[in-house]
């Protein structure tokens, strides 16, 4: 086993070599047809299909020895699907009948507005369609009618797809080119492409480790910070900050520790993905978050660490941040007054602008300052305060100690953090104890008046990375590709599906989309969907030779 040093470090950007592949084992095998009903076998997934689409697809699988104790299984299921087509989607203008008739257009809306849509667009010429959304059941949402999108056209090829979308922009009409395949039908036959890694801790003798590269604020590809770590495989890990107006792209939109360092706080009650560098007691556990720092003899609650105050992407913070305090998945929630921790680990300088800022060393003040914005040496930290906060700062002077504390807290108690303890964030839950759990609401990925959202993100198929641990006690990182013709993808609930029939007990989704990655000994084995190719991410997850 490698020594416990900090991936992250550019210094440790070294050549390693990489163990090569070996002793595989190509199946195709004869595998029993999913189980739809009970829970999933805890002690095997090798004998049973996964559970996508109809019972009767063909399903191939391709298992290799990457190094002692971790496996790389590749399953093909289904086929092109000759019943699936291109299609233009419209953008709905809000109506009387919508719930907010001031809304921006969206994708779905009521059943009237949606019609009203589809009546217009005749009077313009084109043949419309209104179609009914449903929303699955889940632990803590009813199945029922989400909403009604509009969609004009069938096409074979999304180039005469997109031709049919500039007949309607130049009408006047907002449109999507979109494959029906990623609709999320259960009746739909393929074709999907799905990367299995797992690690066995009883044989394996590397290292199991998160990586954010040089810093928080600049992202990086799963590529670059796998050669950076010399990572025999990684899978982008958890959802992070892109835009710059919600805070230091690349932050952990959530829980992020690296070899055993909190370096963001929870999206408070969401779950997250424990891992230790020896592959053992990985665990997904919902976390809250308990940084403080005690200030002139008073313990003051933290709001977070290493992230621009007054920016709570994902929310999830306190009763002061607006507009809520639960998560809610990509809205960036704020707060004018916050007391926020740094460690050199964010950047090249902590963040500036007004408020108060004291350096630290060793929890002893070395430096006070009006405003904020300095730039940390190794071994310094230091404490903003922002809005009405910044009078927690007002008496502090150098030479005095000042304790910070940066905790994460699990069912009520710390979570112990030693060197090599990963945590990623994630959501939805989507296993639990074996059986299906999706906990949608719980986690943030309803949007009260916007059913669009919960359309978009989770009830269409999309790529998705899905991570957590199976019956024998090993770590599973899953990447399922999608937004094309040839890898549909996803919805939520088929995630939930495919980690139990792969024999997951307790599973959650990583940051999926654009970001889903999985790379094998220096090449990216899954086929990132965005235009640019592979997407700069927040971190990665990292198993080391």
């Amino acid at each position: 086993m490698q020594t416990n040093s900090p991936v992250p470090a550019r210094a440790r950007r070294a050549s390693v070599a990489l163990v090569g592949l070996a002793a595989a084992a190509i199946t195709p095998v004869a595998l029993a047809a999913p189980d739809h009903t009970g829970p999933a076998a805890t002690s095997s997934s090798s004998t049973r299909a996964l559970d996508l689409g109809p019972a009767d697809l063909t399903e191939t699988r391709r298992t290799t020895t990457l190094q002692p104790g971790v496996t790389l299984t590749r399953i093909d299921r289904g086929h092109s699907d000759p019943s699936l087509s291109w299609t233009n989607e419209i953008s709905i203008p809000a109506g009387a009948t919508s719930p907010d008739p001031d809304a921006p257009p969206r994708s779905i809306s009521d059943r009237a507005s949606a019609q009203a849509e589809a009546d217009r667009l005749e009077g313009e010429g084109f043949t419309a369609r209104v179609e009914e959304v449903r929303q699955p059941e889940t632990a803590d949402v009813p199945a029922g009618v989400l909403g009604y999108r509009v969609r004009v056209g069938s096409y074979p090829t999304q180039a005469e797809a997109d031709a049919g979308r500039a007949r309607l922009a130049q009408a006047g009409e907002t449109a999507s080119s979109v494959y029906t395949g990623w609709d999320g039908d259960a009746s739909d036959r393929g074709p999907w492409h799905v990367n299995v890694l797992r690690i066995d801790p009883g044989k394996f003798d590397g290292r199991l480790a998160g990586s954010f590269g040089p810093d928080l604020y600049h992202r990086e590809t799963t590529s670059q910070l796998a050669a950076a770590g010399g990572a025999t495989a990684a899978v982008n890990a958890g959802f992070f900050v892109l835009d710059p107006a919600s805070g230091a792209p690349g932050d952990p939109a959530g829980a992020g520790v690296y070899d055993g360092r909190v370096l963001s706080e929870s999206t408070d009650g969401r779950p997250a993905l424990v891992l230790h560098d020896d592959a053992r007691r990985s665990a997904v556990r919902r976390l809250t978050w308990g940084g403080v720092a005690r200030i002139s003899d008073k313990a003051v609650a933290l709001d977070g660490v290493d992230r621009v105050p007054g920016l709570i992407r994902n929310c999830g913070g306190d009763t002061t941040d607006s507009p809520t305090d639960l998560p809610l998945h990509d809205v960036t929630c704020t707060d004018g007054s916050e007391l926020v921790a740094f460690t050199p680990e964010y950047g090249d300088s902590t963040p500036t602008g007004d408020g108060r800022e004291v350096v630290l060393e060793h929890g002893v003040v070395t430096a006070v300052r009006d405003s904020r914005g300095t730039a940390l040496a190794p071994g310094q930290t230091s404490l903003q305060a922002t809005g009405d906060d910044a009078a927690l700062l007002d008496g502090v002077a150098v030479g005095d100690e000042v304790p910070v504390r940066t905790r994460l807290e699990a069912g009520g108690s710390p979570l112990a953090t030693p060197r090599g303890t990963t945590v990623t964030n994630g959501g939805p839950l989507l296993v639990r104890d074996g059986e299906v759990h999706i906990t949608q609401r719980r986690d943030g990925f309803v949007h009260p008046g916007d059913p669009s959202f919960a359309y978009g993100w989770f009830v269409k198929r999309n790529p998705r990375t899905i991570a957590g641990v199976d019956g024998q006690g090993r770590t599973v990182l899953i990447t399922v590709d999608g937004r094309s013709a040839r890898d549909l993808g996803l919805s939520v609930p088929e995630a939930a599906d495919v980690a139990r029939s792969l024999g997951l007990v307790d599973a959650i989704n990583l940051d999926g989309g654009g970001s889903t990655t999985m790379v094998v000994n220096g090449s990216v084995i899954s086929h990132p969907s965005d235009a640019t190719g592979e997407r700069p991410v927040g971190d990665a997850l990292l198993i080391q030779p």
